[in-house]
Order: C-alpha cells, then structure tokens, then sequence
C-alpha cells in the first residue's frame, strides 16, 4: 500500500514497523513470547496484578483514585495468533487512571493449535471473574463494558452476543477499536492484491483458518465464533467503533455499525482519515492517537455513567 496514504503524522512510526509472517510456526512462537515477556512502563495512578483462573492468565488494572463507577474487560489483539495483555499496559492503564475504573485484560488460548470455541470461552471465563470481583475491586457490577483491539475487538463482540443469550450479568457498552469481524474478509482472495499496512489479508486468512479450519468462508458457522455472521443484532448493548479508512478491516466495521444501527443500537462509528491497522496501540504518541483515545475515552465515560448505563439496558 502507498505511503502517501497514511495520514503523514503516522508515517514515521508505520515505516518503523516490522513485517511478520504469522504462516510461519516459528515466527508465531517468537511473537508469542515477545508479548508475554516484552517490558512496560510503569502507570503512576495505578496498581497492576495478575490472576490466575483455570489455565486464563488476567491482568488487572485498578486506579490509586476510584471515580466509583463501573468497570471494563480487556482483550488484547494478534489475529487470533498470538498477543499478551502487556502489549496493552499503556491504553489499559492510562485508561484506569483517567476514568477512575479497574480494567481486568484478558489472554487467551491461540489458534491454529486452540481452534474455536477455546479462545471464546477464555474471555467468557473472565467476564464471569469480573462480575464476581466488581464489588472488590470497586466497581458497580451493573456498569460493566467489554472492549477490545483487532481480534479481541472481534472477541469482545461475540462475547456480547454470546453474553446476550445467556441468562446472566449483561454489558452496558461495546468498545472496540478495529475489530476483526467477518471471516469472509479474509476468504476474499481478491483483497490480497492490496498489500495493507501492518495487517493484510493474507496474515487475514492464516487467523481465521486457525481459528475456525476449513469452514472459513461457508455458508455457515458455530454461533459466536464470527461476530459478524449473526443475523439478529437486536438487543445488543451500545456500541463505539474506531477503524481507520486505509485499513482491511474498515469495510466489516462500516458494515457492522450500519447493521447494529439498523437493529436499533445506539454506535458511534468513528472514522479515522489515513490510519493504518492498530495505530491507536503503537503510534500511541501522535496526534492522531491521542485524539482517537480522547474521543473513545469519553464515550466510555458516559457509557458507563449511571444514567447512560440504565438506559442502555432498556434498549
């Protein structure tokens, strides 16, 4: 893809970028274990911990000054591959902190050697811990949200489906940030010609693969295991959409956030002009990222005020 269609505030830091390869095993294991042991900053205003549930690895982010509201789940991106929590040490913890809300961030088990429903119900395991704990950890256990990057965005959002089907604790808010939604991206082989920044569809199709085998593409799949596949999205809980409009998944977003508000969802789609795949995470210091996150972080806020919250449960 051509350089001079990222926003030029973003360029610097997209040339930087390292290109991977995630058919590769091997490759896959060295992402693996970069995120998990890759060092980050500290976060003054917040103490971090990690808790252990079963084999589900959490890390939680509590702020030093509670704002005494609700409280979000987390979970990180990698194409359903590979990624640790701590790659999101920064947007969890200044998150936290400026909002005044614990975020519990999730990892879970990796395709192609977890293959769906394994990654799924990993991240519903840490929804149920966070019910359970949201009184603890200072948090109103009827103000929860879900949000993610990437694959976790597509994660966060079939949670939320699957969440609605079930007779149990329901989110107030969705949050996500250019989430992998539709597996019929990644089956769309004419997608690969355009070679896009950071993530195209040809690292696009060995996620989905791994995830959900042979079946990407079909007719039919297990429900949750694409978010985008279910036909009702009436009932699901407000929604905020980022993507950028140079990236593979900006079509899925647009389509996702057009089928929602059609089913009567409250979402704000937020565009961003120039952007490639994830930049909010590592162009973090630019511009254009601490707008987006201004912008995101203040939906968040009233998502999960008092008011917002009890009336997005009776949509």
């Amino acid at each position: 893809m051509d350089i001079e269609r990222v926003d030029p505030a973003l360029r610097k830091a997209t040339l930087k970028l390292p290109s991977t390869d995630p058919s590769k095993a091997w490759m896959r294991t060295a992402m693996r274990l970069a995120t998990r042991i890759m060092p980050v900053s500290r976060i003054d205003g917040v103490t971090v911990s990690n808790v252990t549930i079963g084999s589900v690895r959490l890390r939680v982010y509590r702020p030093e000054t509670s704002g005494g509201g609700g409280a979000l789940l987390w979970i990180h991106g990698g194409g359903l591959l590979f990624g640790d929590a701590r790659q999101d040490e920064v947007l969890c913890g200044e998150t936290a902190r400026e909002l005044g809300i614990p975020i519990v961030s999730a990892n879970y088990r990796f395709a192609p050697d977890h293959p769906f429903p394994a990654a799924i119900d990993d991240v519903h395991a840490a929804w149920v811990w966070l019910c359970e704990h949201a009184r603890s950890l200072g948090a109103d256990p009827s103000r929860l949200a879900i949000g993610g990057e990437s694959a976790g965005g597509g994660l966060a959002a079939a949670l939320v489906q699957r969440l609605h089907d079930e007779d149990g604790v329901q989110p107030v808010a969705q949050w996500l940030f250019a989430p992998m939604l539709d597996d019929r991206t990644a089956a769309d082989r004419s997608l690969d010609e355009i070679d896009h920044w950071i993530w195209n569809n040809r690292a696009n199709r060995v996620g989905w693969s791994g995830y959900v085998g042979e079946a990407i593409g079909a007719p039919d799949l297990p429900p949750y295991a694409v978010a985008a596949r279910r036909t009702d999205l009436t009932g699901l809980p407000t929604a905020y959409i980022a993507v950028g409009d140079i990236e593979l998944f900006f079509a899925e977003g647009e389509d996702y956030a057009r089928r929602l508000q059609k089913a009567g969802v409250d979402v704000e789609f937020d565009i961003v002009p120039g952007a490639p795949h994830g930049f909010e995470n590592w162009a973090r210091d630019t511009q254009p990222a601490n707008a987006l996150m201004g912008r995101a972080r203040a939906w968040l806020e009233r998502a999960l005020s008092p008011v917002q919250a009890v009336d997005n449960k009776r949509r």
